[in-house]
């Protein structure tokens, strides 16, 4: 596995709208506090010409949105780059993506919802570690939450352990000023699913290379040319795979389904574990709870398997690092996630 190399005081960030861009006021005004408080910090920006721009869904065309992504990929001065956003159609640059120049380019690139894919690809095409967590915007915020401190130590080389939180946003708010921090309102609770035969009062933990994002997009790139999951899943076989995973807004049967497909087409194979972040717009169909749903297919697998945990869209959430020895403890509600670069 491909680390690339760490943030330094100096090193450029690069910034660019591989989905959707900003042209609203309040996202604008967000976006420049972003670029300041990073600059603050050390760390100069640069933003591609698509990140302030957005049509129908789009910030750019997919060759577009390609080119500048390697613009920021052969640029010496850029050591990580950040998705500025998610959106719904960042399928449309994958066919034009210069995978070699990528691996000959190894950065750090950071992204969650919609930019799935693209890290998807980066880590099991090329095996380059690649960053699921927030988006550029969610560092405009006026005063950071820990999580945003968590991924720049994480960024500037630290094995580091996160924890839960006390406290998460269910739901979306809409913004005023652009500079609104999280709306913290409901507790955290992990829930822990336990395989059979282990005891229920102890700790759940389980370790391996992680591997996720969010299911929606895993269920458009399954079975394309440019899933190489099982490729990649084998040539890990003997670390085994700890998967995480969230849905946006997929329905009972819909998650299902999903499941389904995944594990028939040999996802899950060589799977150590499961770990679900918070399902956004979730809607109950025949009573089949969001528990209920993953288990009717997880479940005869006897594998241990988390909900409820801080990954994803009801932030905050943790960095989570595609292709890293992974190591997930769970007890009481309450859990971490250590992340090992080897």
């Amino acid at each position: 596995m491909i680390y690339p190399k760490s943030l330094q005081k100096g090193d450029f960030i690069g910034v660019t709208a591989t989905s959707d861009g900003f042209v609203e006021e309040t996202d604008l005004r967000r976006l420049n506090s972003a670029v300041a408080h990073f600059k603050q910090l050390g760390y100069p920006v640069i933003l591609t010409d698509n990140v302030t721009k957005s049509h129908k869904g789009r910030s750019s065309d997919g060759p577009s949105r390609a080119k500048e992504l390697q613009e920021l990929l052969e640029d010496p001065r850029v050591r990580m780059i950040y998705a500025a956003s998610g959106g719904d159609y960042l399928m449309e640059m994958l066919s034009h993506l210069d995978l070699k120049a990528i691996k000959e380019n190894p950065k750090w690139l950071q992204g969650f919802s919609d930019n799935t894919s693209l890290l998807y690809i980066i880590t099991t095409h090329c095996d380059i570690a690649s960053l699921y967590g927030n988006n550029f915007s969610a560092f405009g915020m006026e005063h950071w939450h820990s999580s945003l401190y968590d991924n720049l130590r994480l960024l500037e080389g630290e094995n580091l352990t996160q924890n839960s939180f006390a406290l998460y946003q269910d739901g979306y708010h809409r913004r005023i000023t652009g500079l609104e921090e999280f709306i913290l309102e409901k507790e955290v609770y992990w829930k822990n699913i336990y395989p059979s035969g282990v005891d229920q009062e102890k700790e759940l933990t389980f370790q391996g290379r992680a591997l996720g994002g969010t299911l929606d997009v895993f269920l458009n790139l399954v079975g394309t040319r440019f899933d190489k999951t099982k490729e990649f899943i084998e040539r890990y076989r003997e670390d085994k795979i700890l998967w995480f995973l969230e849905s946006y807004d997929l329905n009972s049967e819909a998650l299902a389904r999903g499941l389904w497909q995944l594990k028939e087409a040999g996802w899950f194979e060589h799977a150590v574990g499961f770990i679900f972040g918070r399902p956004v717009f979730y809607e109950v169909h025949y009573d089949i709870t969001y528990e209920e749903a993953i288990l009717s297919i997880l479940g005869e697998m006897n594998l241990p398997i988390i909900l409820d945990a801080d990954i994803g869209h009801k932030p905050p959430q943790f960095t989570m690092m595609n292709g890293s020895i992974t190591r997930v403890r769970s007890f009481g509600g309450k859990g971490s996630i250590t992340i090992e670069r080897r």
